[in-house]
């Protein structure tokens, strides 16, 4: 029997096409693995081709082993020794450095095929030596930040002399020291770290036409998965592989390049076809996924992008139900929704699978605690649940140790957290001395400072801690909201992670000012400091999680390449969803809305989109009005069923909250700012500020994208005095926007306005604002 039978027309012919330049544009859920996977049985079972001469490369090791396995299986193979190779791009860049890379030494110093792999934790250990060396500690800039900006400039191809010619300040010339420090150290240990792996293979290709030439005869036939998060080194490994041939395949999803910030260059597929001009191309259009009604929602959203190939989504299976679109009173009360609508959704179906996905970490923090006060246990995928995140632990462990200085355990936690001065043998000298004396760290503290028995310099670093937790402590009486405020704002917390380039650090700066929301939402509910911690030690225990659980929660990042029969996206709300960041950029707008595609076609039968009238935004202030994201004026109103809340729902949150005695904590927004109401108000809100194109209908959909509309012309308004939150304004360089925030009085006033390209304080005697 034809084991090809199976695919359809635009598969079959991806398969069956051996011999040249071949671009598959791949859609959601249209069956790319399958085409990998047969195209490279079809290469070894009806070509003859032998298995060792074909190379397939992805992106993690899971992937490459399922693909490696279901291969063996269509080609009959039991020898996967001379079956293909299928590798990860840094486990196929070993494997060529070790065995054949010798030319390198003339090039890099102290190189050996014997070379060490140096993983995140010893680059950080090495990190931390040459600050050692160079008299710096993280007050400078944290380790993790340090490796970020080395990591970028190597994948951008900058040597450490670029940074030194690049730098304008003491610290970005500091920091090519560091860089050509650690690169000294790595050739001295003859060591390699991640972005070595393949920037070391590109050289070695590159200088050794020898070699290059094996290569290619020995891989005649080269297949990359993903090619759409392909970065600059990656690309040039596969460019140099078929140089002499150019039998490459490049399955990917322009659609669903979303990892740009850290060094994917949607570019590398957009180009294909110029940097192979005989090149091949099939699009996978037929979705095996979602219903009709997602389809074309998604498509139509994605359609207006620029940067694309073009492709629409479609599926032989039926419409489906609409879209739910829920608009919330506030953030606390879309949490609410979802879980309250999860709750109905297992009492029907007790084996459904439910994702909630959000586009930031600290999202995650309202939901969670919503589905805890119905029991439903969730787990939280690609990283830790709120209350167990490290920052948060962190912050909590000095609000502990401010109402309870003999809480050892929190003690240690923060003593040097930021780092002040505390060295290790400091700490073990305490903890000794607290255990010969029967004391506790703190007591222990009080003492060896009394008596004289630090350092000079570690009895000043104590003591300024000491008298940190002590003005702490008398914080303490305002409530939880002040003292967290405190915490954050005293001990350097934030401008720690503010210093921080890594990308972790605006998602760890996001968790913070949730935490301080939360803070500030206990104390408005009467919560002592006390219970305010009784309250995140019982989110945080671990019973909430359950890696089985039914309901997954993650960011929209984390759920690429994965699916679900039921999907919510919450927060879709401008500044969110879009993020601030992406608003100065079209190049970043456009991949947020690629994010939000990607989010939309993991799900399978159900899809909820959710925003929130008002959010508590910058950690702890006042809820702020939202204005909704633009990319729900960008979905066809046909495909969407607005879910609005009546009375009768109501009152069976109502009850539910009543029987589950959680009154307290569940509380009406008090928001009276400008509502939108529908969708089409939505719309009508975004294309009258020539922000977006109205929505796309599947009829009339271009075969090309669409251009984004010019900003309308301001109109007349009210003088610059006068303005309230709420109130829409133009700006003659920022454009239209609307005020968030009023600070002081009269003339002094200064007005936060959320503008297209992000939030800017405007003082109100000086504001060249128009009022519409």
């Amino acid at each position: 029997m034809d084991f090809l039978t199976a695919l359809n027309l635009q598969q079959r012919e991806a398969v069956e096409h051996v011999e040249g330049p071949l671009l598959i544009l791949a859609g959601a859920g249209s069956g790319k693995t399958r085409v990998i996977t047969h195209r490279i049985a079809h290469l070894i079972r009806t070509c003859g081709i032998p298995g060792y001469q074909v190379l397939a490369v992805t992106f993690t090791n899971k992937a490459a082993g399922e693909m490696r396995d279901r291969v063996l299986n269509l080609a009959g193979s039991q020898d996967s020794r001379s079956g293909p190779i299928v590798s990860t791009f840094h486990s196929f860049c070993v494997r060529l450095l070790r065995r054949d890379g010798d030319p390198l030494a003339a090039v890099r110093s102290n190189f050996t095929r014997n070379f060490t792999i140096y993983d995140e934790d010893d680059q950080t250990a090495l990190i931390k030596a040459i600050f050692r060396h160079a008299g710096l500690d993280e007050k400078f800039m944290p380790y993790r930040s340090v490796l970020s900006r080395i990591s970028h400039a190597k994948n951008q191809g900058q040597t450490p002399a670029d940074l030194y010619r690049a730098s304008t300040d003491p610290k970005s010339s500091r920091l090519a020291s560091l860089f050509e420090m650690y690169e000294g150290r790595l050739e001295e240990a003859n060591a390699l770290d991640f972005d070595d792996l393949l920037l070391e293979a590109v050289r070695l290709l590159r200088i050794d036409e020898a070699t290059r030439a094996a290569y290619n005869r020995r891989f005649g036939f080269v297949m990359i998965d993903e090619y759409q998060d392909t970065n600059r080194s990656q690309y040039d490994l596969m460019r140099l592989l078929t140089q002499a041939h150019q039998n490459i395949c490049a399955v990917g999803d322009e659609d669903q390049s979303i990892y740009g910030w850290r060094g994917a260059d949607i570019r590398n597929i957009l180009d294909f076809e110029r940097d192979f001009p005989d090149a091949k191309v099939i699009r996978l259009e037929q979705n095996y996924r979602s219903t009709k009604n997602i389809l074309e929602s998604a498509s139509a959203l994605v359609a207006n992008n620029t940067a694309r190939k073009g492709k629409w989504l479609w599926t032989a299976s039926g419409a489906g139900e609409l879209i739910g679109f829920y608009e919330a009173w506030d953030g606390e009360n879309e949490a609410l929704f979802i879980a309250d609508t999860i709750e109905q959704m297992f009492s029907r179906n007790p084996a459904e699978r439910i994702a909630v996905l959000y586009r930031t970490n600290a999202q995650s923090r309202q939901i969670e605690e919503a589905l805890r006060r119905y029991g439903r246990k969730y787990l939280v995928i690609g990283g830790f649940s709120f209350y167990q995140r490290a920052e948060i632990k962190d912050l909590l462990a000095y609000v502990r140790a401010s109402i309870s200085p003999h809480d050892s355990i929190a003690l240690l936690r923060i003593i040097n957290t930021p780092a002040r001065g505390i060295g290790r043998s400091t700490i073990e000298q305490l903890e000794r001395f607290a255990t010969e004396q029967n004391l506790s760290l703190w007591s222990a503290m009080d003492r060896m400072i009394e008596e004289k028995q630090l350092s000079t310099r570690a009895e000043a670093a104590l003591s300024s801690f000491r008298r940190l937790l002590e003005e702490l402590a008398e914080v303490a009486a305002l409530g939880a909201g002040e003292l967290l405020k405190a915490v954050i704002d005293r001990t350097g917390y934030m401008k720690m992670l503010e210093t921080d380039s890594s990308p972790e650090a605006e998602s760890r700066i996001a968790n913070v000012n949730e935490l301080l929301n939360a803070a500030v939402d206990a104390a408005e509910r009467g919560e002592t400091v006390t219970e305010f911690l009784d309250h995140a030690a019982l989110v945080a225990d671990a019973d909430a999680l359950d890696e089985h659980a039914a309901v997954s929660l993650l960011t929209l990042h984390n759920a690429k390449g994965l699916e679900f029969p039921v999907v919510f996206i919450a927060g879709m709300e401008e500044g969110l969803f879009p993020h601030s960041r992406s608003v100065t950029s079209e190049a970043a707008l456009e991949e947020e809305r690629r994010l939000c595609y990607v989010g939309m076609t993991r799900a399978e039968k159900r899809l909820f989109l959710t925003w929130a009238r008002s959010r508590r935004r910058w950690g702890g202030g006042q809820p702020e009005p939202c204005i909704p994201s633009r990319f729900l004026a960008e979905i066809p109103r046909e495909f969407v069923q607005e879910l609005h809340r009546g009375r009768r729902e109501t009152r069976q949150v109502d009850l539910f909250v009543e029987q589950h005695e959680v009154r307290q904590s569940v509380k009406r927004s008090t928001y009276t700012g400008k509502t939108y109401n529908s969708l089409d108000n939505i719309a009508q809100y975004f294309t009258e500020r020539g922000l977006t194109p109205p929505p796309l209908n599947r009829k009339t959909a271009p075969s090309t994208p669409p251009k984004t509309a010019q900003p309308a012309k301001p109109a007349a308004g009210l003088p610059a005095r006068g303005f309230h939150k709420g109130s829409i304004v133009y700006h003659p360089t920022y454009g239209r926007g609307q005020v968030v925030r009023l600070e002081g009085e009269g003339d002094d006033t200064k007005l936060t306005v959320s503008f297209r390209v992000g939030l800017k304080k405007i003082i109100a005697k000086y504001a060249t604002l128009k009022a519409e």
